[in-house]
C-alpha cells in the first residue's frame, strides 16, 4: 500500500481499519491537576446550556471540573466564588504541585482490570488538557511554565503499559486548541474559545512535536484532538499522514477541525457527540463521548444521584451500537488515581451484561430493520452479529413469559444465556421464565 501524503485526497482515501467499529465500548480517562480542586457546579451539559441559557452561563456554570482553571478566571463564576471561599487567592499552579504528588501512588493496574472488567476494549488515556499540564516526560516543556508543568511521573505511559497487558488497545487524548498558558483565561463564550486558537508558528510547533512524541513513545491506534488545532485540518494533515503511515491501525477524531469535517474539506476517521447521541455527520462513523455523571474530571459534588445508572448506562450503549456507533465512557478519577466507587460499579455492570450480551454488540452493524417494539411498548433494538445472526435486545420487563414483537426476523430463536431453541408462534416467542427487571435481554434469530 502506497504512503499516506498530507492532502485531503490522500487521507480521505485511507481504508478505515476495522477494528474501530468493532469495538463498540471504549473508557475515557480525565485526570488532571482539576482532580485536586474537584469541583464544578452540578448542571446540564454546557451544549444544552448554551442552547436554553446562552453562553455566558454554559461557561460561567460550566459543570466540566476539568475546566476549573478557565472558571475560576470568570470573575462572579460559581467555581470563582467556591475558590475565593475555600482557598482564598490561592493559586493553581499549587495544585498541579499537590497532583503530581498525589498521583505518586496511582496503581494503574487496577485500572486496566476494572477497564477490562468493565468489557471495554480501548482506552483512550489524556495527555494535556486546557491547563497545559503535561502528563508524560516530555522533551518539550511548557514555555511559560517550564518544568514545574511536567509530571515527574509517566502517567501517560503507565497507563498505556496497563491496558495494553489487560489486552485494550490505546489512544491518547490532547487538548490541541486550548493551552492557557499561551492563550489567557475566561472564556466565555463559544466564539472567543475558538478565536483564540493560537495559529502562531510556535504553537503549531509546539503542539506537533507533542504529538510527534507521543506517537514515538507510546505507539497509539487512536488520535483523540480537542478544540481544533492551529491551522485546523491543513495544519494537522501532515501529522495524519506521518501518523498513519506510522500505524496502519491508526484512526483520529473530527476535532482538529469539526466544522471542516462536517462541511466535507477536511478530514477524519470519525466525529464525535458529546453528551448527545446522534452522529454530527450522517454516514460517518462516529464515537459518542460523555461522563456517567455531569462532568468528565473528577467532581466531588457528584453522587448516586449524579451519575446515570447502570441501566441507563447499559440502554445507551445499546442504543448507540444499534443506530452504528461506539460508546467513549468517561471516568474521572480522583488525584489518588482512585476511581470513584460509584463509577466502577456501573462499569463492573455493563461488564457482567456484556459478558453475556457481548455477542449482540462486538463486531455487529446496524440491522436493516434496526428499532422495533414489543405489544407492550418496550423497544426493541436490532444488530447483525459478526456470525450473521440477527440479535434482539429487549430493553424492558415483559409482564409474562411471552414476548410478541411485530416485525421480528424470520428464523429459529434462541436467549443468550440459555441453551435451547425457544417455542415461536409468528411474532410471538415464549421465554423459559418471565425475565428479572434488567436493562435488557438478548433474543438470537438464526
Amino acid at each position: 500500500m502506497a504512503d499516506v501524503v498530507d492532502t485531503f485526497e490522500s487521507l480521505s482515501q485511507r481504508v478505515m481499519p476495522s477494528w474501530f467499529g468493532e469495538a463498540k465500548f471504549g473508557i475515557f480517562v480525565h485526570y488532571y491537576p482539576s482532580s485536586i480542586p474537584a469541583y464544578a457546579p452540578i448542571t446540564d451539559d454546557p451544549f444544552t446550556l448554551a442552547r436554553e441559557q446562552g453562553d455566558f452561563i454554559a461557561f460561567t456554570e460550566s459543570p466540566y471540573a476539568e475546566w476549573y482553571l478557565n472558571s475560576l478566571a470568570i470573575e462572579g463564576s460559581s467555581v470563582h466564588r467556591h475558590h475565593v471561599a475555600t482557598y482564598g487567592d490561592k493559586p493553581y499552579d499549587e495544585f498541579v504541585q499537590e497532583f503530581f504528588a498525589a498521583s505518586q501512588g496511582w496503581q494503574p493496574a487496577r485500572w486496566a482490570d476494572l477497564f477490562a472488567a468493565a468489557g471495554a476494549k480501548y482506552c483512550v488515556m489524556g495527555t494535556k488538557h486546557l491547563d497545559g499540564v503535561l502528563l508524560w516526560p516530555s522533551h518539550i516543556p511548557n514555555p511559560v511554565k517550564g518544568a514545574a508543568w511536567t509530571s515527574p511521573r509517566d502517567i501517560v505511559g503507565d497507563c498505556v503499559d496497563a491496558v495494553r497487558a489487560a489486552g485494550l488497545r490505546v489512544g491518547l487524548y490532547y487538548c490541541g486548541g486550548l493551552d492557557l498558558t499561551f492563550q489567557g483565561l475566561g472564556f466565555n463564550s463559544w466564539a472567543s474559545l475558538f478565536a483564540a486558537i493560537p495559529q502562531s508558528d510556535e504553537y503549531h510547533a509546539y503542539a506537533t512535536g507533542h504529538y510527534r512524541e507521543l506517537i514515538e513513545r507510546y505507539a497509539p491506534d487512536e488520535l483523540w484532538n480537542d478544540v481544533g488545532f492551529p491551522g485546523y485540518g491543513a495544519g494537522a494533515a501532515e501529522l495524519m499522514a506521518e501518523f498513519y503511515n506510522a500505524n496502519p491501525d491508526g484512526v483520529v477524531n473530527d476535532r482538529f477541525d469539526p466544522i471542516g469535517v462536517m462541511q466535507g474539506r477536511s478530514h477524519a476517521d470519525f466525529t464525535t457527540p458529546e453528551y448527545a447521541v446522534q452522529p454530527t455527520t450522517p454516514g460517518k462513523p462516529f464515537e459518542v463521548c460523555r461522563g456517567i455523571g455531569t462532568s468528565f474530571g473528577y467532581n466531588q459534588l457528584e453522587d448516586e444521584s449524579t451519575y446515570l445508572d447502570a441501566t441507563t448506562l447499559i440502554r445507551l450503549l445499546i442504543n448507540i451500537v444499534a443506530d452504528g456507533g461506539n460508546l467513549l465512557l468517561n471516568v474521572g478519577p480522583m488525584a489518588s488515581g482512585e476511581i470513584p466507587v460509584a463509577q466502577q460499579q456501573r462499569l463492573l455492570a455493563i461488564g457482567q451484561w456484556l459478558g453475556l450480551n457481548g455477542t449482540a454488540m462486538y463486531g455487529s452493524v446496524p440491522y436493516a430493520t434496526s428499532t422495533l417494539a414489543t405489544a407492550e411498548g418496550h423497544t426493541v433494538r436490532l444488530t447483525k452479529g459478526a456470525d450473521q445472526a440477527v440479535y434482539a435486545m429487549v430493553l424492558g420487563r415483559p409482564a409474562t413469559r411471552e414476548v410478541q414483537i411485530a416485525g421480528l426476523p424470520d428464523g429459529a430463536v434462541s436467549l443468550l444465556g440459555y441453551t435451547g431453541e425457544l417455542q415461536r408462534t409468528h411474532d410471538t416467542v415464549v421465554l423459559p421464565v418471565r425475565p428479572d427487571d434488567q436493562a435488557a435481554f438478548t433474543l438470537r434469530i438464526a
